[in-house]
This record gives structure tokens, sequence and C-alpha cells, in this order.
């Protein structure tokens, strides 16, 4: 889930919006008035008008760079895994069940003793067995030994569906090699860019220093890191190029593989990395495979021997010691993201744990804390989204019946998941041991690793979830068509059981609507109802899809999110189409589960203004500047407040609810408004 006008409360109050100013601070049910600010009209800032008040009360914390609806439930959902986690840790479990494993994987991330007594030796040995590469050809089951233990040098090897294939799972290249994440980061030549870039440089030497080399072998090692972290990202492909499922399937035999890049060894590399016999493959951004080749066969050993080092070092910092993983905190949250302070220990252990044993912790969550009851109410929810969205698809006036048709049977193919999978992960093949907490990740780095390896050439499991339980999100999955709803965000301010239809239609509504219209944004509409890359389209409807999106590129491109720094409509453009979709679907849904009995005002609040203040309250949120810049560059999707400001101006409905007109700030002209789905 691809986020100023200040009046009077007089001038408020006498607005013919509906409102009645003498009202509970709680609107029974699902809006709580506490979350406004009643200085502002709606048609000036919406968000700020419905989350103004929900911002003041919930300012930023040190340990935060934003934070927001999701958050607030992440936090408390992270109280309730603590509960359940600790109650295992302070017992003797016994050896080799669930119950011994996150018990004991908590324990060893909570003794900060032991930690830092043993400093960076957990990594020291493999530090060692890096800098005795004698040839470059021992570069090669190195890579794929790095790549088992959940660390990202040069390139990344993966399993998932084939795109062409969906029913079958295929491996896959894809540029990777970049401590910094975003390839601007190095390119971009703005103020603020170059800031991070010369801080970087020096925590890369203060993190080699850390773990025992001096200080002008660490420097030579940042010089040599950066020096092919250039490199790989002046090849990479923008985040907007990634968004081309086309462009990047560039499926091959792996004979072919070979002669086009005959000096990598592939055989000793797939086979380490448990792809023996390996015969085909997609290679996602050739472009960056050719330049890995070329950084191997002409940088000097001794200088990939510093970025292999450099990417242990990166990649194990948050479970070394407090030293070092105070330096790795500093760069890349504080500098990065704005971060003040680091997350108390028992929270990271808890994240820790969850990201290892995530499905063990989930069933032991949804079995305490998610009732049948909310599963049921989501099935009929989500029914009813799907028979609005058939709705809105027939009645296209852009679209022709032959690609309607394709659009209602892929709708009609959706495989809805919500709440917990139905056959849970089994963890007997991870290990916990009494060691180090680094050997712990690592462990559990080989094992989801083999795990995913054991589904190359296989049939996609499309039972299998992508989120655990407990994650606070949702997510649509384009080559297995489906849209998934974790019990974890099935809670206020998302979905209330004691809420009527106003405020679950606004939230959770729209998230599932959301989730729905990836199925037919820029980049799901590319693929069909069985999930492969194919087109349904016929030239004039796809024209016109194209010419409605560009619209609401052209709209995002134009939001000012920080001075001089604008918002990226293609790159969030599959987001934005989400957003927008769900809106309209999930009311049009509203309006259908209630036209024969409508419901009434709720202290002077209409049930329509209801559901836009739920949507809102969804998107709530505090966020610091630098994660602002940070955010831009690398999330798909736009900033919250952006999610409503930018999202509503293009809903008829909001106009109606709140009476926009065209002498509000945020009205938009119809013929300049997007209209997709």
């Amino acid at each position: 889930m691809k986020f100023k006008n200040y009046l009077p409360l007089m001038a408020f109050c006498l607005i013919s919006t509906g409102w009645n100013c003498e009202v509970s601070a709680q609107l029974a049910p699902g809006i709580d008035f506490n979350n406004l600010d009643k200085t502002v009209l709606p048609g000036s800032n919406f968000y700020q008008y419905s989350c103004g008040g929900w911002m003041k009360n919930n300012p930023l914390t040190g340990e935060y760079a934003r934070f927001g609806s999701f958050d607030k439930l992440a936090e408390n959902n992270r109280s309730q895994l603590k509960g359940l986690i600790e109650g295992l840790a302070k017992v003797k479990n016994q050896q080799g069940t669930v119950a011994q494993k996150i018990g004991d994987l908590y324990n060893i991330a909570m003794d900060s003793v032991k930690l830092n007594k043993k400093g960076a030796a957990p990594i020291k040995p493999y530090l060692k067995k890096i800098a005795s590469l004698k040839n470059k050809s021992a570069i090669y089951p190195l890579l794929a030994e790095m790549r088992t233990i959940g660390l990202d040098p040069y390139f990344a090897v993966y399993v998932s569906a084939d795109d062409m294939n969906s029913s079958m799972n295929m491996v896959h290249t894809s540029q990777s090699g970049i401590s910094m994440g975003e390839r601007e980061y190095y390119l971009e030549n703005d103020a603020k860019t170059k800031e991070i870039r010369d801080k970087y440089k020096l925590h890369v030497v203060k993190m080699f220093q850390l773990v025992g080399y001096d200080k002008a072998s660490a420097q030579k090692a940042m010089t040599a890191v950066m020096a092919i972290e250039t490199r790989l990202a002046k090849i990479a492909r923008t985040k907007v190029e990634l968004r081309d499922p086309h462009a990047n399937y560039n499926k091959m035999a792996v004979a072919d593989l070979k002669k086009q890049y005959p000096s990598f060894a592939w055989d000793v590399f797939f086979t380490d990395f448990g792809l023996k016999g390996l015969k085909e493959i997609n290679v996602g951004q050739p472009a960056s495979i050719k330049e890995v080749v070329n950084i191997i066969n002409t940088v000097p050993l001794k200088d990939q021997i510093a970025y292999l080092q450099w990417k242990l070092i990166d990649g194990s910092a948050s479970y070394l010691s407090d030293a070092i993983n105070a330096q790795n905190f500093d760069f890349y949250s504080t500098t990065m993201n704005g971060v003040k302070v680091m997350k108390p220990r028992w929270k990271r252990a808890v994240s820790v744990v969850d990201g290892s044993l995530g499905e063990a912790v989930g069933q032991m969550y949804t079995e305490k804390y998610f009732p049948a009851a909310a599963k049921e109410r989501m099935v009929s929810l989500v029914k009813n989204l799907q028979v609005s969205l058939g709705q809105r698809i027939q009645n296209l006036a852009w679209m022709s019946d032959a690609t309607k048709a394709k659009a209602q049977e892929k709708l009609s193919a959706f495989h809805v998941k919500i709440g917990y999978p139905d056959k849970w992960k089994d963890y007997s093949a991870l290990q916990v041991k009494n060691d180090s907490y680094w050997e712990n990740v690592e462990r559990a780095n080989r094992f989801e690793m083999a795990y995913m390896i054991n589904k190359a050439n296989k049939p996609v499991d499309k039972d299998e979830w992508q989120m655990t339980p407990q994650t606070v999100n949702a997510y649509y999955n384009p080559t297995t068509n489906e849209i998934c709803f974790p019990a974890g965000i099935l809670q206020y301010p998302f979905f209330d059981m004691n809420a009527d239809d106003a405020f679950n239609y606004g939230a959770i509504g729209v998230v599932i609507g959301h989730e729905m219209t990836h199925g037919f944004d820029d980049q799901g509409r590319q693929y069909d109802k069985d999930g492969n890359l194919k087109d349904w389209w016929t030239a004039e409807d796809a024209k016109n899809f194209e010419t409605r999106s560009a619209v609401m590129v052209n709209f995002f491109d134009n939001i000012e999110v920080a001075p001089g720094v604008h918002a990226n409509g293609k790159f969030t453009l599959g987001e934005n189409i989400a957003d927008h979709g769900g809106l309209q679907i999930s009311y049009q849904a509203f309006k259908n589960a209630t036209a024969s009995a409508p419901l009434e005002s709720i202290n002077g609040i209409t049930p329509d203004q209801r559901f836009f203040l739920a949507y809102a309250g969804v998107w709530a949120g505090n966020i610091r500047p630098e994660a602002i810049l940070s955010r831009t560059k690398s999330d798909p999707h736009s900033l919250g407040k952006w999610r409503v400001n930018g999202a509503l101006p293009q809903i008829g409905a909001w106009y109606k609810a709140f009476n926009i007109t065209e002498k509000d700030p945020m009205y938009l002209p119809v013929e300049k408004r997007v209209s997709i789905w």
C-alpha cells in the first residue's frame, strides 16, 4: 500500500457543511472529533482539517522519522507481540520447538552484555575469509555464500513466478549492491544529496575502524567502496524504469547467459547457491549484470575485497556491539531520515524475532487477538467491493466491451486472503543456538534463502502468504492475482467492528478497493486473470488508459513536497491510481450497502462526511524534513498529506459532501480531474 489557510472557529461554524459545533469528542461510531483541526476549512486544506488534531496529539518522538496511523497501530501490535514473546523467553522450552526458538532468539537479542563483549568478533572470521582471496576466480563461490546469508554484493538472485508463465516459479536476477539504496544518492549534486554522500564516506571509514581497521586502511577501503557502488548506481535503472514489467523481463537459457558473459563462473555461482543444473533465468536488468562482470574483470582484487568486506560489515552492523550499531544508526536513520533516538532494545528484538519466525509468531498472535467475527465481516466487505468495481468497469464510457469483458474476468478471478494463512510455515529446519546474535541472524537468513531456492522450477503455491498476519499493511500480487489483508491491519483506525458502514467503507473499504485497483493500475493492468504478463487490452483502450493516467502524473508532478522538491508522478503512479480507484469503488459500495437503509447524520455529521473523514484519518501522521526527501526518492507511495490533498480533489462526491466550490483553494475544475476506474 503502495503518503494553510487557518480560519477562526466561528467562521467554520457558519459554513454550510452540515456540522454542529456543539458535539461530543467521540463521534459514535468511528470518528474521533479530537483528530480534527477546527480552525481550518475543509476546502482549504482537508488533510490539516481532518488530521490536524491527531498530528498535534501524536507528536514525533525521537525514534521516528515518520509516525502515522499505521505506525501507531504497529506500536500496539508490537506491544502485544512483546507479551507473547516474553512469555516464551521467561521459561525453559524444549530444544528444537518453536517456543524455544522464539524465546531464545529474543533473549540473545536482549543480552547487551554478551553483545558488547563480543564486539565485532562474530564477523571477524568472515572478514578474514574475504581478505584471503588470492584470485578473482575465488570471488564467485564467495558471492553465492554471501547471498545465502542475507548480504547483497553486486546483484540479487531470487525465486518468484515467471511473469509469462505465472503458474511456475523461476530464478530471477535484479540490480543491487548499493548500500544507500537509491542511485540518486551517488549521482545527484544538489547540496542535500552531496551532504549525505559526504557523510556516507565518513560513515564507511568509521565502520571499518570500529571492526578493527586503522584509519589509513579504512580510508582506502572507503575509496574502493565508493568507486564500485558509484559504478553500480550509474548503470542501475531508475525507479520509474523498474516499473515496466516488460523491460524487466529478459528470460533466457543459462547456456545463453554463459555465452553473453563467459568470464563469470556461472556454474560455480549457481551450484554454490543451491541451483545446480539451472536451465533458464530471467535477467531483470542486463546492463547491471554486464557492469558487474566488467567490475569483476577490471577492478583490482584488493578493491573488490574492500567492497565485499563492506557489504558484510554493513549487513551485520545491527547485530553486533552497541558502538557499531550506534554508528550504523547515526548514518542510515539520523543523517538520511532525521531520526533522533534508536528504538528501545526490546522493540528491536521483537522485530528481529518477528522477521525470523514471522508466521510462528503470527499464529500465536491471531489465536489471541483476531476474532472470527472480524474475518466474516471482512469477507462481506470484500464481496461488496468486488461488486462495486464490477459496476464501475461496466459503466466506463472510455473502455470497449471487449476489454470490459476481460477486466470482469480478472476481477472475478481475484484470490482473496484475509487474516491469516490456512497452512503455517514449518520452521523445524531453523536452528537457534546460544552463540552470537549475528550467527543466529545468519542462520535465519540461510533458512529463508533455502526455503526460497527450494521453490525454483516448481509450481507456484498460490496459497502462500507474502506478509505475516501481524503486519499492518495489505498487498496485491499480480502474478497470483491475489489481494491480501492480514489480521494486523484489521483494527482501528482501519476497521472497527463497532462502527457503521460510513466509517468502515471510508477506512478499510478504501484499503480493499486500493488493493483491487492495483490489479488495474499502470503495472497490474498488464497481467491477465491468471497472473500472466499478457496484453488483454485493445490498442484504443490502452491509449485511453495512458491518456487518463497522464493527468494523474502531471497533477502529482506539480506538487511541491518541500522547497524546490516535487513529487514524482510517474514513480508514484500505481499507488496514486490505487488510491483514486479505492475511493471511487468503496464510495459506490458504501452507497450500495446503505441504499435500502440510509444512515443518519451523527451530531450533524453526514454519512458521506464520515466516509471521507475516515479515509483521511488513515493517513494522519507527522514526518521529518529529511524523511520527506528520502521517501520522495525511494517510496512509490505519495506522502500521507498528498494521499489526502492529492486524491480527494479528484472525487466528485467529496465536493458535494463538504460543499466545496470554486472559491476553495483545493477546488479542481471537473475537466482537470482524474477519471480512470
